[in-house]
């Protein structure tokens, strides 16, 4: 018989917690697992909890929580052969929805008895960490304004970035690998281990956590009136398209910076300086996994399909709005030269 460890994050997330321990009861397979569940009191605590597991020989330790949590769960346990398990209930869910586990209680308990089990990549930042994203420029910066405001969910992302988007001024980074060093001026340098952010925003659609490389994203600095084809992008798991975007796959990666600032690791901030290093770690960590995940990337749900028709409509109209914008601008200037002749005291 197995043994799982459940630690669940109270104040993580936008949902209360309150059922989930009569949920585990009710749908945990107890023929093949004995279970604990513990809540964390502070930050890091987690981390704790799970370092403990692994030293105890319990083999499976769930996270309960957001992104942070999963994050200091999975810390503690890597390189043992104690497994993470997520049951999803943050606000982002990053990693989660990467390796396609149910935001839902009762389903992704079904995942954990089923307890299929991978070793999978993770990567590193300046001694952090990260098991999903990583990175530096706007998405730190707002993922730190974010952390500032003290409160949860996507409508408070959504605020912070709509303050703040347009006041953000690019950087300029030297990205060495150990094959070459490029120089970008970027909006953005992500590292990704797996495919997105959370709330499925896709920064690096064709991340993988089982290659032994992680994805750098640079986006470069663009138009105000080019920012809604992106944001389509992101979501639509197409952005590796956009002519903004440069990426390459790599195991190690040193960047300098023109100033220190921000930068995040699974969405978690703290200032660096201009000097940061990033690297993957290959099968660092046992992972509980969704055993028809495969499936399901092949095959994709009627959400999925009809999210990505309602994006290319909406791209549709907005390449409509951008062309009859233009078109107008150009019947105004051939009109006032007109006005301007015939009235030319105007």
């Amino acid at each position: 018989m197995k043994r799982v460890r459940f630690i669940i994050n109270p104040i993580s997330g936008t949902v209360s917690k309150s059922g989930i321990p009569e949920a585990i009861d009710e749908y945990l397979d107890k023929s093949k697992f004995s279970y604990e569940i513990l809540e964390t009191q502070y930050a890091g605590q987690a981390e704790e909890m799970s370092r403990e597991a692994a030293k105890e020989g319990i083999d499976v330790v769930v996270a309960i929580g957001g992104d942070g949590t999963v994050n200091e769960v999975a810390r503690g346990i890597t390189h043992t052969s104690t497994a993470l398990g997520i049951i999803p209930c943050g606000s982002g869910n990053g990693l989660a929805r990467h390796l396609l586990i149910p935001i839902n209680i009762k389903k992704s308990l079904e995942i954990i008895n089923a307890c299929e089990i991978h070793d999978l990549d993770y990567g590193n930042i300046n001694g952090h960490d990260f098991f999903c994203t990583c990175g530096m420029g706007f998405d730190a910066f707002i993922s730190f304004k974010f952390a500032e405001a003290g409160k949860r969910g996507p409508i408070t992302y959504v605020q912070q970035v709509l303050e703040t988007g347009i006041k953000y001024k690019p950087q300029t980074y030297e990205l060495s690998t150990d094959e070459d060093t490029k120089t970008y001026k970027a909006f953005l340098v992500t590292c990704a281990n797996a495919s997105q952010w959370g709330n499925n925003a896709y920064i690096a659609p064709q991340a993988s956590m089982s290659d032994g490389l992680m994805d750098v994203v640079i986006m470069e600095p663009f138009d105000l009136i080019e920012a809604p084809q992106i944001a389509i992008d992101i979501f639509s798991k197409t952005l590796d398209k956009s002519s903004r975007i440069k990426t390459f796959r790599t195991r190690h990666l040193h960047v300098h910076r023109s100033e220190e600032g921000p930068i995040h690791f699974d969405g978690e901030p703290t200032l660096a300086g201009t000097d940061i290093d990033v690297s993957v770690v290959p099968k660092g960590i046992k992972v509980v996994v969704n055993p028809d995940g495969d499936k399901s990337q092949r095959k994709p749900n009627m959400f999925q399909t009809a999210a990505c028709e309602m994006f290319n409509d909406i791209s549709t109209i907005h390449d409509d709005i951008i062309h009859h914008t233009q078109r107008g601008l150009k019947l105004t200037k051939i009109l006032q030269k007109k006005i301007t002749k015939n009235l030319p005291g105007i």
